[in-house]
């Protein structure tokens, strides 16, 4: 039994990286608690149990006496190999932990291995399973069994079964990973990301600022032709991506943000961290962008709240119009004359249950009046801050009742 406990720990030393002397100090805890059923030893009384770390003789003493007995030979082979069994598992869980606990924060690669409730358990090389859940994921994405996947280790936790391995594809450090992947001019240091603001499965945009005057941050993450971000592209299954450079300008940060060409005039409020941007009236769409999302992203790029308005023309009569329906208390309308076409359209205002505030809040995600209200999705509501579901279903099913008059 010597020479084979010692080879046993020998080869586990080896194979699992567990160090020798932690493996012969956990066989001489539990020899020590077999001795002493073994030899009817008190509580009081001391006892020690070594194992020789070159011969691997077992050796038990009592206050310095030793003891010799058959018995204790049998339990002590039994029990060193379920001692080194148990601890193998433990420190199997140990190492695992802490090699993906120093990786928290990198991109690891895998195979996807089955599917629960919508999670993705992936194998990571064989060493342990990670979980990918529903809410990490992309929405553009589908994976299939056995296919290969590469995600951001998003937290790593301790549990009695085994680290558990968070991961995730729709965290916007995933996408700033990939950056430091593709461009080596990030990775060295040369180009830097200042802000990155994303809606996984639709588009990210990243401002980036170079160190070196001669190194133009934009073409650097984009690549000759392109590629560096169509990888990127491709790995993010066609998630769209807006590189735009920082500026210590603020309006020309917001300007870039916003990827605007040009812009008839910001206004700001520094104190609020607030910008007015007005624009012309066929650009309007473009700065709002879909159900709000491009000045929802540029606004949460640079950290300033964005309140797009149009550069509007309103003819006296129309005016004039106007203030008439308001005063016989019909509908509100916004009545816009740009270049000669007329467009009216029922104001949020009218809408029961939408306050001040919260045609503010639809407003600055797009909605500038009930028909694009009506025509909208609970969820492009709800993920405005401040609309709860509930209140997305009444604002919808009101707005469709106004409309049908």
């Amino acid at each position: 039994m010597s020479q084979e406990l010692l080879a046993i720990i020998g080869q586990i030393e080896r194979e699992k990286g567990i160090k020798k002397e932690v493996l012969i100090e956990a066989v001489e805890s539990a020899l020590s608690s077999a001795a002493r059923k073994t030899f009817d030893i008190k509580p009081d009384e001391k006892l020690r149990v070594e194992l020789d770390p070159v011969t691997g003789k077992i050796t038990a003493f009592k206050n310095e006496e030793e003891l010799t007995s058959l018995e204790f030979g049998r339990i002590a082979a039994s029990t060193a190999r379920q001692v080194i069994i148990q601890k193998i598992r433990e420190a199997e869980k140990d190492v695992i932990f802490n090699e993906f606990q120093g990786k928290a924060g990198e991109i690891t690669s895998g195979a996807v291995y089955r599917f629960e409730k919508g999670n993705i358990i992936v194998d990571l090389l064989g060493r342990t399973e990670g979980m990918l859940p529903k809410s990490e994921q992309s929405s553009r994405e589908e994976f299939k069994q056995g296919q290969r996947i590469r995600a951001y280790i998003l937290e790593v936790k301790r549990e009695s079964k085994g680290p558990q391995i968070i991961l995730s594809r729709a965290h916007s450090s995933f996408v700033k990973k990939l950056f430091e992947l593709e461009v080596p001019e990030i990775y060295e240091g040369i180009v830097e990301i200042k802000a990155i603001s994303r809606q996984a499965g639709e588009r990210t945009k990243i401002a980036v600022l170079s160190k070196n005057e001669r190194v133009d941050p934009v073409g650097a993450c984009v690549g000759m032709r392109g590629n560096r971000v169509r990888n990127i592209v491709n790995e993010l299954q066609g998630e769209k991506i807006d590189i735009v450079p920082f500026n210590e300008d603020i309006k020309e940060y917001i300007k870039h943000a916003l990827s605007l060409k040009e812009v008839v005039e910001i206004k700001l409020n520094k104190d609020r961290l607030r910008a007015e941007v007005i624009v012309v009236q066929d650009q309007l769409s473009v700065a709002i962008g879909k159900q709000g999302q491009n000045v929802r992203l540029a606004s949460k790029l640079i950290g300033w709240e964005l309140d797009i308005r149009p550069k509007e023309v309103l003819s006296p009569e129309l005016k004039e119009e106007a203030q008439e329906k308001e005063a016989v208390g019909e509908e509100k309308e916004v009545i816009v004359e740009e270049a000669g076409k007329k467009e009216k359209k029922t104001a949020l205002e009218n809408l029961p249950g939408a306050g001040e505030k919260t045609c503010l809040s639809l407003r600055e995600a797009g909605f500038d009046s009930i028909e694009s209200l009506a025509e909208t999705k609970i969820d492009d509501l709800i993920a405005i801050k401040g609309i709860a579901k509930k209140k997305a279903e009444k604002l919808i099913e009101e707005a469709k009742r106004l409309l049908k008059g």
